[in-house]
């Protein structure tokens, strides 16, 4: 089945090609419609291949995107360095060290601002802003995380407006034009059945279709959703709670899972990459509501091997409206890293992550058919980033390269003959952990579990004094995980 499969795909590929081509001409079908199929053809897919491998860095790259031209690269890493690469020839256009004190784990460019503007956030909680002059960079404190900062999302199109969230649950507000930043809530969970008393948030995206909603997710079953039009700037709102929540049925209630990654596509789907489980498609009609618990009392597609593109199941025994169940893809194993998840292609017609066994997996965005496997690392592949406008990818995980992929092979891809869907071993969420510290509080976390409800409450208070307490030890005492990381800037250069 598989075979036959595969030997009608290039026909009904390049039969649907001529058709383009024909259309085209006869003027039935836009130059620009017809790029945009073309970058979307499974047939380009089939062919991405290593093009550059972009080494500098000294330790493990854990951020790489594109800027909104798509002709620089931007780079982060262990050695507390940011790069600028030139990715088509593989040169260093600036290399310069970020002044963080930990591990890089995101930089951006910020748009419109002619790529002198970038922003990063590291393992030492701490965000900060670099400005590109004539001959130097000039780099400034915003803000800071009382933990790690994982992740950051800039409002799209704005030069000026970006997020940051944290493992202290605290998502901020920063405007570049003030260099202050607002420290909008502290996400916690929604009931009383774990005893941490915030959650350790992984990841943050903005919907680009309607910039006021932002998602995030962590250390628990649920992707937030949240309306910066609710929040007050004088801190009187509950704008801390969430407007929408997002999460499978059937891992509802389920302690043992946490989010890594989080995309919004330009049709604002949601993506969902959860850790020791699968990744999930999300639209807005599939959230829970504002209070999950309320509207999800029952579980439902126990495995999730038997969800599916179209299933349809009751939210709760009283709802007569049903609701979709999110696409599921599988094959990817996310247990060890904080890793991302995207989309890829001019219409998000895919989606791509990284995994554990240091490989990158495509999937096609309807109906969740895997296509692509591809190796792209010795060990893992945590990021993996889609050029703006064309069928180019660049990816990176433990190994100190980068790797741009571009759809150069003569022949089609096929799949490896031993890939199998994943079924996750169950076990608690736990991503590497990186110190003694971060052992610190997992303890307290299975501790806290044996108080009863009565005095759950009554603990609540010094849990979170506590848990400040040791993620600021954590913040201050982390050093970088590579010991040949690089800590001084003199021979910084210009490209």
């Amino acid at each position: 089945m598989n075979n036959s499969r595969s030997n009608k795909r290039p026909r009904r590929s390049l039969e649907r090609a001529v058709v383009d081509v024909w259309q085209r001409e006869l003027g039935s079908l836009s130059t620009r419609n017809f790029a945009h199929r073309l970058a979307a053809s499974e047939d380009l897919v089939l062919r991405l291949d290593t093009y550059k491998k972009l080494e500098k860095h000294r330790g493990c790259v854990n951020t790489v995107s594109f800027n909104g031209d798509g002709d620089i690269l931007v780079s982060g890493s262990d050695d507390r360095r940011v790069i600028l690469w030139d990715w088509q020839t593989g040169q260093i256009k600036l290399s310069f060290h970020t002044g963080h004190l930990n591990n890089v784990f995101q930089a951006k460019i910020m748009p419109y601002s002619d790529d002198r503007s970038i922003v990063t956030c590291a393992a030492d909680g701490q965000v900060l802003h670099t400005q590109i002059l004539e001959r130097r960079v000039e780099t400034s404190f915003l803000g800071k995380h009382k933990g790690r900062a994982h992740k950051l999302a800039i409002e799209p199109g704005s030069p000026h407006i970006f997020y940051t969230c944290g493992e202290d649950g605290l998502v901020q507000h920063f405007d570049l034009r003030t260099g202050a930043a607002a420290e909008l809530f502290t996400c916690h969970h929604t009931n009383d059945r774990s005893s941490m008393p915030v959650i350790r948030l992984n990841a943050i995206a903005i919907d680009p279709r309607n910039p006021n909603l932002f998602a995030v997710a962590g250390s628990d079953e649920y992707t937030r959703l949240y309306d910066i039009r609710k929040y007050k700037w004088d801190a009187s709102s509950d704008f801390g709670l969430p407007t929408d929540h997002f999460c499978p049925p059937h891992l509802i209630n389920d302690d043992a899972v946490g989010i890594t990654g989080l995309a919004f596509s330009d049709q604002s789907e949601l993506l969902v990459s959860y850790n020791d489980e699968f990744i999930y498609l999300f639209t807005h009609h599939m959230g829970l509501g504002s209070n999950p618990t309320l509207s999800s009392t029952t579980s439902v597609c126990s495995d999730a091997s038997d969800m599916g593109s179209g299933s349809r199941v009751p939210s709760s025994p009283m709802d007569a409206e049903e609701k979709l169940i999110p696409q599921v893809y599988k094959g990817h194993c996310n247990r060890d890293t904080v890793k991302g998840v995207n989309f890829f292609g001019p219409g998000c017609e895919y989606v791509v992550s990284g995994s554990d066994c240091g490989q990158i997996f495509i999937w096609k965005k309807k109906g969740g058919e895997l296509i692509r496997v591809m190796e792209a690392d010795k060990h893992v592949v945590n990021c993996v980033e889609s050029h703006p406008h064309s069928t180019v990818l660049a990816s990176s995980g433990i190994e100190n390269n980068i790797k741009i992929w571009t759809p150069k092979a003569i022949e089609r891809a096929t799949l490896p003959p031993n890939t199998e869907q994943l079924r996750p071993k169950p076990r608690s969420w736990m991503y590497r952990m990186a110190s003694p510290q971060d052992l610190m509080v997992q303890l307290f976390s299975m501790e806290s579990r044996r108080i009863s409800p009565d005095l759950r409450e009554e603990n609540s208070s010094t849990g979170h004094e506590l848990l400040e307490l040791m993620l600021t030890f954590n913040a201050n005492n982390d050093v970088s995980s590579d010991e040949g990381g690089d800590n001084s800037g003199p021979e910084d250069f210009f490209g």
